[in-house]
């Protein structure tokens, strides 16, 4: 994943934002004495990509990733609308309690850019509908240059998302985040009940908004294969612990590293830390050996 990638890691200013107000108002009102959910998990379960992390003789690494992690955020949907067929095969192959986010296809996010939609929209909902109870939340990432200006076609594209369906939203031009048009973003979002996607990468500081719109945490960690990702996850412990007591419902947060090998080492020290302040029992996955020494710590 290279979006938001920068040459030194160690030059960027990672101090964390203040949460605010409209954010620990909208946590305190969704407060339940229920134990928060979590997952965490990676965006690939591609051998090439993962060298190590799987066991020799592995024949199947969805099924054997799903023994690591509780859930995925399925990136090979961004290519195209998977068939019915897919997804109960996928599905069928991942224990109980497991989840799939699917991401909205790139021929209505980034060719069709939300224009003229509606058909493609209402055929990935039928498909991945099928995941059933192993389905998290699917979202919707825009491409960079998708402006404010086109603000009310993607109001109108919301609008399609049937009420309760689990969906999510990423914007990444910059001009999405001065504050007037942010103020007007998020009350769509809210009014929807669409949750708003944290994305915490080097190079775009500003996806650090820290802006909730449902009681549900969408994080995406963009690692830079560098001892500082560890300091960064450090802080993400700490003000998730605020948010729960705060009232946090849901927690999905998804580990990417520039080369995506280290990606199983980080997310289990994220998961170790996270286990040890929220007083979690979530599986760590293996550390294989040979990540071991790819980032000292």
């Amino acid at each position: 994943m290279k979006f938001g990638q920068v040459p030194d890691p160690a030059s960027i200013d990672f101090s964390f934002p203040p949460t605010p107000a409209a954010t620990i108002a909208l946590l305190n009102k969704h407060m339940q004495k229920k134990p928060m959910e979590i997952y965490v998990g990676g965006a690939k379960w591609n051998r090439l990509d993962l060298k190590g992390f799987f066991p020799r003789g592995t024949k199947d690494e969805l099924s054997y990733y799903a023994t690591q992690f509780n859930s995925i955020e399925l990136n090979a949907t961004f290519y195209k609308t998977p068939s019915k067929s897919q997804v109960e095969q996928w599905k069928d192959k991942t224990p109980a309690g497991f989840k799939f986010f699917p991401k909205i296809p790139m021929s209505i996010s980034h060719y069709s850019r939300l224009l003229n939609s509606a058909q493609k929209l209402e055929e990935f909902i039928d498909a991945v509908a099928l995941f059933e109870e192993k389905l998290g939340m699917c979202f919707l990432q825009l491409i960079d240059n998708y402006k404010p200006k086109d603000f009310n076609r993607l109001a109108d594209f919301l609008s399609l998302v049937p009420k309760g369906f689990p969906f999510a939203v990423e914007v990444r031009n910059k001009e999405w985040f001065e504050p007037e048009i942010a103020t007007r973003y998020y009350q769509l979002l809210e009014e929807l009940q669409i949750s708003n996607i944290i994305v915490d990468t080097p190079g775009r500081r500003d996806m650090m908004h820290m802006r909730l719109t449902t009681p549900t945490a969408f994080i995406r960690f963009v690692g830079s294969n560098h001892p500082v990702d560890y300091h960064r996850l450090d802080e993400w412990v700490q003000r998730l612990k605020q948010w729960q007591e705060e009232g946090l419902q849901q927690l999905y947060f998804f580990v990417h590293q520039q080369m995506e090998v280290d990606t199983p080492l980080l997310a289990a020290y994220f998961i170790e830390k996270l286990n040890a302040a929220l007083g979690n029992d979530l599986s760590i996955p293996r550390k294989p050996e040979p990540l071991k020494k790819a980032i000292k710590q």
